[in-house]
């Protein structure tokens, strides 16, 4: 399954129908709001680094920075809290019940539940935010350094 900026793809309804005997709810589309709210959050995002690189102020270069960094964090607690609901809530009338067990994807890396390996990481878009991030802290050091050195002169 493959999580994008606005919608769901992969082999949604293959998973839907592993996680019921489990008592999983069904994943839709429907149940995220925050597929509302990202395209809006990234535009803003993107068109303020564009304003921020256009205009060349430091301070404009630490509000981006900062709003990254701020975006990924609220994303992965997003995805936690998400998992978490999903991965504790279950059907108690479900056809596979096992004391004591929990469903909860991992937020990043691999876990095992029961007989699956669920998997979970950053696809092109995240790791387009990570580059974004790195690129922006390298520019921030790059320049604390130029001034800094500038200032011995």
């Amino acid at each position: 399954m493959k999580i994008w900026i606005n919608n769901i793809t992969g082999d949604v309804a293959i998973i839907n129908g592993l996680n019921h005997y489990i008592g999983m709810k069904h994943i839709e589309v429907e149940m995220f709001p925050e597929f509302k709210i990202m395209p809006l959050l990234v535009g803003v995002l993107i068109a303020f680094g564009l304003i921020a690189a256009i205009v060349g102020k430091k301070s404009l270069l630490w509000i981006f920075f900062i709003m990254i960094i701020l975006l990924g964090i609220a994303g992965l607690v997003d995805y936690y809290r998400w998992g978490y609901d999903y991965g504790h809530n279950l059907d108690p009338k479900a056809a596979i019940s096992v004391p004591g067990m929990s469903y909860q994807p991992p937020l990043i890396g691999t876990k095992i539940l029961l007989n699956f390996t669920a998997y979970s990481g950053p696809d092109i878009g995240g790791w387009m935010m990570v580059v974004a991030g790195a690129l922006t802290g390298a520019a921030i050091v790059i320049e604390y350094y130029k001034n800094r050195s500038h200032q011995r002169i």
